[in-house]
């Protein structure tokens, strides 16, 4: 099967990046719909099956759709038919929210970089449910949903979003990211912390063992997403935490709000967060530590600059479990999806 991606992109990038994400993801349903995306782009059925058990759970692979690039929830089983083993959509709040103003999403195509201060624009928890019980119907992987804040939750309130959020998920989710590490919300990251971090994980916890006899004892494990930029005594510190609580994952890592790897390109300084090949370096050595001061026993997720098979191989000599790719889907296209699904 020919790649017909790189046709894509070129058309895709004559548009600005938010438009061409939003014609992506129109088309993506409408092939998946016509039953044509798995065919086009050689699809689920041209990527190796290498069961993985993490978390209690099956993946049907070890390479999965970060976060971020289908926030609604609307696109689950197309991204299926791309071969990923899982999706994790979101960010969703409690409360719709537009985000924040436009333009807020940019490329670097120069360095295979995207910057984007989205600011968790979501249909909220009742929209994105409304979503998922039509896009995942076909999609026999795991489903994450990642979780947030609403923008003017003030950050001592922190908590009933998180947990309002995870109780309104847990029917439809296998596993729930807590996203902590976004640079795109106003003192979100405050919130990574070892004593706030140690709160939201036992309170979510603590909901889980309520809500379980609710969903005929299922125990939908429960990750935390931290960000690249914390300094290692900080990430010592949270390694303690995830592994006093016995944490079910942990994802390394959200974009960065470092820009020495793109320092002079023109839109270097526009606010958000970085993501792409700059950081596909850094992501892994914060990946590296956190996996050397952890328990063992907690996987980790390894996402941030996977742009190539072996920047996924380095996540997971590092000690990753499963990857995730989003800023190389952009680049790359499904290709990517069958050369990291193929390392067995």
């Amino acid at each position: 099967m020919p790649d017909l991606y790189p046709l894509a992109r070129r058309i895709l990038f004559s548009f600005d990046a938010e438009t061409a994400h939003h014609l992506t993801l129109s088309g993506m349903k409408m092939a998946h719909s016509a039953r044509l995306l798995s065919g086009l782009t050689g699809g689920e059925k041209s990527v190796e099956s290498n069961p993985v058990e993490v978390m209690g759970l099956t993946f049907p692979n070890r390479v999965g759709l970060a976060a971020g690039l289908d926030k609604k929830g609307e696109a689950v089983s197309a991204f299926g038919d791309l071969g990923f083993g899982h999706v994790e959509i979101g960010t969703v709040t409690p409360r719709p929210q537009p985000g924040n103003e436009k333009p807020r999403l940019f490329r670097l195509k120069e360095y295979e970089a995207i910057i984007n201060r989205m600011g968790f624009n979501n249909p909220g928890v009742e929209g994105l449910l409304e979503n998922v019980s039509r896009s995942r119907k076909e999609f026999d992987g795991v489903l994450g949903i990642n979780v947030g804040k609403n923008f003017d939750t003030p950050n001592e309130d922190f908590l009933s979003d998180y947990l309002d959020c995870f109780e309104a998920v847990y029917g439809a989710a296998d596993y729930v990211t807590a996203n902590l590490s976004s640079p795109n919300t106003k003192g979100l990251r405050d919130l990574q912390s070892a004593d706030t971090c140690r709160e939201l994980i036992q309170k979510l916890q603590e909901k889980r063992d309520d809500l379980k006899p609710m969903h005929g004892d299922k125990s939908v494990p429960i990750v935390i997403k931290i960000a690249p930029d914390l300094s290692d005594d900080a990430i010592k510190g949270l390694a303690e935490v995830f592994s006093e609580t016995k944490i079910d994952g942990v994802i390394t890592t959200n974009t960065t709000i470092e820009r020495a790897a793109v320092s002079g390109h023109p839109q270097a300084e526009e606010a958000g967060g970085l993501s792409g090949a700059p950081l596909t370096d850094h992501s892994t050595e914060v990946l590296a530590l956190l996996r050397r001061e952890m328990d063992d026993q907690v996987p980790i997720i390894g996402s941030g600059g996977v742009m190539a098979a072996a920047d996924a191989q380095a996540k997971f000599d590092a000690g990753a479990a499963l990857v995730q790719v989003y800023t190389g889907l952009v680049y790359r296209g499904p290709e990517l999806v069958r050369e990291i699904a193929g390392l067995g």
